[in-house]
């Protein structure tokens, strides 16, 4: 379990500085005016949803490596060329959609420009994931929203900062670092000829977890997408604030999930679903003492840091945050599924319960309780959709379903385990300042 420590602190970090990149990016637009937010919200959220669709392709990559721990040259150069045809297919939707949706989404178009470079990064990062390296996904992951900050405030020297620059920032940041990937890849003999015939034999998987994917991601963001079309932009750009801050909860878990998704794919099924296990526990028992500290830090900071009018965001934080909180254990449950087994599908499935569940209480919830009932319909389907994915989960993996939510024996010894990897990175880093 050291080693999933480890990579684990070294995911929270890099969420941690990724988190504090987009929050600054955040409050600049923010500071813009909320219908800007509002927008900004909607733009990184259809992006989203654009790389959740085709996600399938990283996960093939991360599961040969994994099982074969090698690097799959040909198979790494088909997903790069299947990427990019997506890409293609993907942005005249984009284009579509920017000139003849609603208003909100006029800017699409920038991303339509970009898309078939856009999925390159997330996909090709399937081969360092498979293979447990997080310093290399690390470095992939902070690099746009590092570059796109640099590039705004690069244009915030210049001249007072609007929403089309920041859009055209982000969109050019992320295109970049895909750009130098690809030369990187192919300079150092990373590429080969297209398997293509071998991606091929992955199709439904592929496609089962992009469907998987794109279902989780509209469980996430319909609220979202809800108060737009009910209460307009102003208010999507307010709700939107109480999302990105409860979704921090999420960088403990997906952090210790991402470390170990290498091993929870290794052939010993008892071994994998003990370290499944593990995992689950551990990151709701470091969640549970964040969630509170988290809503105080908002309740201090964001109405001083991004205006008087993100106060109405803390109410639907503070409904959002259980159900959050309690999500967090669905992430190792569904490594499990998905590379343990092989069935995404078995994710796919809960995430659209909890979809339907989500949609149906927004709609009903969010005329009567504003952007408060799109939080409260979120925190109650994700309470629902971990109950059946851990009864699930307990069931395939032969365990009576009260192991899950018992401490187990190893709880107390990766709590330390987990505290004394970060108290030396802090040491470490005092040592360094000094």
């Amino acid at each position: 379990m050291d080693s999933v420590a480890r990579g684990t602190l070294v995911n929270l970090a890099t969420r941690v500085l990724g988190v504090a990149l987009m929050l600054a990016i955040t409050a600049i637009v923010a500071r813009i005016g909320t219908e800007a937010q509002g927008a900004f919200a909607l733009f990184t959220s259809v992006e989203g949803v654009l790389l959740a669709l085709c996600s399938g392709l990283g996960m093939v990559l991360a599961r040969q490596v994994s099982r074969s721990e090698s690097w799959p040259q040909a198979l790494a150069a088909a997903v790069v060329l299947a990427a990019a045809l997506l890409g293609v297919l993907a942005g005249l939707a984009l284009l579509a959609l920017s000139r003849w949706g609603p208003p909100a989404y006029h800017w699409l178009w920038l991303l339509a420009l970009a898309a078939p470079l856009l999925l390159q990064t997330p996909n090709l990062q399937g081969l360092w994931l498979g293979a447990g390296r997080m310093l290399p996904m690390a470095r992939l992951s902070l690099a746009p929203p590092m570059l796109a900050l640099l590039l705004i405030v690069t244009v915030a020297l210049l001249q007072r900062v609007q929403l089309a620059a920041v859009l055209l920032a982000w969109v050019l940041a992320k295109s970049v670092v895909a750009a130098g990937l690809l030369i990187w890849l192919w300079r150092n003999g990373r590429l080969a000829a297209p398997d293509l015939a071998a991606l091929r034999g992955h199709t439904g998987f592929v496609a089962t977890i992009g469907i998987t994917n794109l279902v989780a991601l509209l469980n996430y963001r319909v609220g979202l997408f809800i108060v737009e079309r009910m209460l307009g932009l102003s208010a999507t750009g307010v709700y939107s604030i109480a999302i990105v801050v409860a979704e921090l909860l999420w960088f403990v878990s997906g952090s210790l999930t991402q470390a170990a998704y290498g091993r929870i794919g290794r052939p010993e099924r008892d071994a994998a679903a003990a370290l499944t296990l593990r995992v689950m526990q551990l990151g709701i028992a470091a969640l549970i003492p964040t969630a509170p500290l988290l809503w105080l830090a908002a309740w201090l900071l964001v109405p001083r840091v991004l205006g008087p009018a993100y106060a109405g965001s803390l109410l639907p934080l503070a409904l959002l945050l259980p159900g959050v909180l309690l999500f967090g254990a669905a992430g190792s449950l569904s490594a499990w599924f998905t590379n343990q087994l092989g069935r995404p599908q078995v994710p796919g499935q809960v995430a659209m319960l909890s979809l339907l569940l989500n949609a149906g209480l927004a709609l009903l919830l969010v005329p009567r309780l504003g952007s408060a009932g799109a939080a409260l319909a979120a925190s109650l389907a994700y309470a629902v959709s971990v109950a059946v994915l851990a009864w699930r989960f307990a069931r395939e993996a032969g365990l009576p379903l009260a192991t899950l939510w018992r401490p187990s024996p190893d709880l107390h010894m990766d709590l330390r385990s987990v505290a004394s990897l970060a108290s030396l990175a802090s040491r470490l880093g005092g040592g360094g300042r000094r």
